[in-house]
């Protein structure tokens, strides 16, 4: 398999973060630092009739910190686990957030990487990676377990529960969606499909495709320059050949990665509009809604 920039396990050199004894313990205010400017198309969505702000996630070392919102009212909601970017939970994830509450959602992000740094504040896409690079699956999974632990304590309804992510998130939505059978469905944004294997990500989903039991839906740029259109065949040859045909994976032609960060210049608004209508329906044929 050749190597490509979606490999992110290895790409740049690892650094020893555990000198600084730093853990995250609330959110950063803004977008992260490494994609400034922000882009004019940037969408910014209201709280109104929401609940949304911070909350602390008890995990089973602590807790670390997350971002919620959800509609105003005594639910229960339907719940999405949201997962963010290399970036943190910035200021983009923070509104897909509240969009996904303004249409009846509880939706939770989880900071997943709180015990590594804080990568919203750095400004070294190098420091970014290498500290992303360090965060196990077995913790991400586990955090994103905790999460819905206090999703069900705080009106959410976890019998009808989704999960999406983009870029690093997207790989994740398609790593937690073998590991929590309870999921009724998922949507991987432009998620690496293939990796080099490392200690920290010893699979990566195109090894893990039998063991995912719920619709998945993917949605890919065909312009992207590190998840190539081989390692889409290669996925979509996976799911068939493991029976999964509740799965289905979508390529815009002219989009590229990150074609749903309106806050960067990869952009494209008409893909992005089309993702999110796909998404929301995925969620809402699928049990979650």
């Amino acid at each position: 398999m050749p190597k490509v920039a979606s490999d992110f396990a290895g790409l740049f050199p690892t650094m020893d973060l555990s000198r600084r004894g730093f853990v995250v313990t609330t959110l950063a205010a803004g977008f992260a630092l490494t994609v400034q400017p922000v882009a004019a198309s940037t969408i910014t969505t209201d709280t109104v009739n929401l609940i949304a702000g911070e909350v602390k996630i008890p995990t089973k070392d602590g807790t670390i910190p997350g971002y919620r919102a959800q509609p105003v009212g005594s639910g229960p909601y339907p719940t999405i686990l949201v997962v963010e970017e290399i970036f943190g939970v910035h200021e983009h994830i923070k509104d897909m957030c509240r969009r996904f509450a303004k249409l009846g959602y509880l939706a939770v992000a989880p900071e997943l990487y709180s015990r590594l740094g804080n990568v919203v504040a750095m400004t070294d896409i190098k420091e970014v990676m290498a500290t992303v690079n360090k965060a196990p699956d077995a913790t991400c999974f586990a955090d994103l377990d905790a999460t819905v632990a206090w999703a069900a304590k705080n009106r959410g309804d976890v019998k009808r529960l989704g999960i999406t992510g983009w870029c690093r998130g997207g790989r994740m939505v398609w790593m937690y969606a073998s590991h929590n059978h309870n999921l009724k469905a998922a949507v991987a944004w432009y998620g690496p499909l293939v990796g080099t294997p490392t200690p920290q990500m010893p699979t990566n989903p195109v090894d893990i495709v039998g063991q995912v039991k719920i619709p998945v839906l993917g949605l890919y740029g065909g312009l992207d320059q590190s998840i190539l259109a081989e390692h889409v065949a290669l996925m979509r040859q996976k799911l068939a050949e493991t029976g999964n045909t509740k799965s289905q994976i979508v390529v815009y032609p002219d989009a590229q990665h990150g074609f749903n960060a309106d806050y960067r210049p990869s952009y494209n608004e008409a893909d992005a509009k089309d993702a999110m209508e796909r998404c929301v329906a995925w969620f809402r044929a699928n049990g979650v809604g």
